[in-house]
């Protein structure tokens, strides 16, 4: 993709705008366990937003990835696979990525999510926290919107344009 380098620019500051939200998520969910509500609809509208200036009558397809990601999430919630925070955040950063990029940013999630899953619970390990059953049958949560944030950014940096297609 060949673009100017005003167009370039702005792709990088959306890439930190985004990488602030991962933060924000990131924080809240390993402190709080819960991802807040505000900053699912400012993450999704902020994307949407983006997603219209960079594509225009393309964001059709940032829409349909995100009521997909949302109609998965809300399924893998009901199951008790995810957390409902999560399921919302995964799809206010669906809509940052068109349907075409819908695999990197789950592949990028779910690696990310590995490396979570190793580091959170070596460091429970060594610092002596068991690892435990909820009262609702399920392990000690895992703060996945970490995860999420990370695989967002790493995917947003991935299709960044580099130097030699900025004109």
């Amino acid at each position: 993709m060949i673009v100017t380098a005003s167009t370039a620019i702005a792709m990088q500051g959306a890439c930190v705008a985004l990488a602030i939200s991962a933060l924000t998520a990131g924080w809240f969910d390993a402190r709080y366990r819960r991802i807040p509500n505000w900053l699912c609809v400012a993450t999704g509208g902020v994307g949407l937003a983006y997603a219209l200036w960079l594509s225009g009558a393309g964001a059709w397809s940032n829409g349909l990835h995100s009521l997909i990601a949302l109609i998965v999430g809300m399924v893998l919630f009901r199951m008790g696979i995810f957390g409902g925070g999560d399921a919302k955040y995964y799809t206010a950063v669906a809509t940052w990525f068109a349907l075409g990029q819908a695999v990197l940013l789950l592949l990028a999630v779910t690696l990310s999510g590995l490396a979570l899953l190793v580091v959170w619970f070596t460091a429970r390990r060594l610092a002596g926290i068991p690892i435990r059953r909820r009262p609702g049958g399920g392990m000690d949560g895992l703060p996945y919107g970490i995860a999420i944030g990370a695989g967002a950014v790493i995917s947003a940096v991935y299709i960044l344009p580099s130097a030699s297609q900025v004109i």
